[in-house]
């Protein structure tokens, strides 16, 4: 079993620690003043719950990079899987922003479906490299599914 270790696995669950922060600039900012008054469908979690949720996603994401970067930057296939995990965490706060920061549902998703296709690309690269790696991003893909899912109903009921 390899080493962990520790101060590069805490630094990429830092990294992706950040794009929540980052998103929740533009969500916290917005809630009480814009999300709050929008119909929203019978099946839309409490707030809190989509926070922890994101917590655990965003620790989950930064330890499956952590694990394809421990196989070696030295590799053109790792390298390009981390460029495009780190393409997806930028979508992923992007969403934030065009859901929330810009008040737009319609933005929201479409920014949403690139963001599940990114994310179901970051699993294909990360699969060969590190299986582990490629299954922690699972329970992502799940719940962007589901968000896209809500984003959409949201988008349906404020016209």
């Amino acid at each position: 079993m390899p080493k962990i270790n520790i101060p590069m696995l805490i630094a990429f669950v830092l990294l992706a620690q950040l794009a929540g922060v980052i998103g929740s600039y533009f969500t916290m900012a917005n809630i009480s003043i814009w999300y709050d008054d929008l119909v929203k469908p019978s099946f839309t979690p409490p707030g809190w719950f989509i926070g922890a949720v994101w917590i655990v996603l965003y620790t989950l994401m930064g330890a499956a990079a952590y694990l394809v970067a421990q196989k070696g930057l030295d590799s053109k296939q790792t390298r390009l899987a981390l460029s495009i995990f780190g393409f997806q965490l930028a979508i992923n706060t992007i969403w934030s922003f065009a859901f929330f920061g810009l008040q737009s549902p319609l933005l929201g998703l479409v920014v949403i479906v690139l963001l599940w296709f990114a994310i179901a690309e970051t699993i294909i690269l990360f699969a060969p490299i590190s299986k582990t790696a490629a299954w922690l991003l699972v329970p992502y893909i799940l719940w962007v599914t589901f968000a896209a899912f809500l984003n959409l109903q949201i988008l349906l009921l404020n016209p």
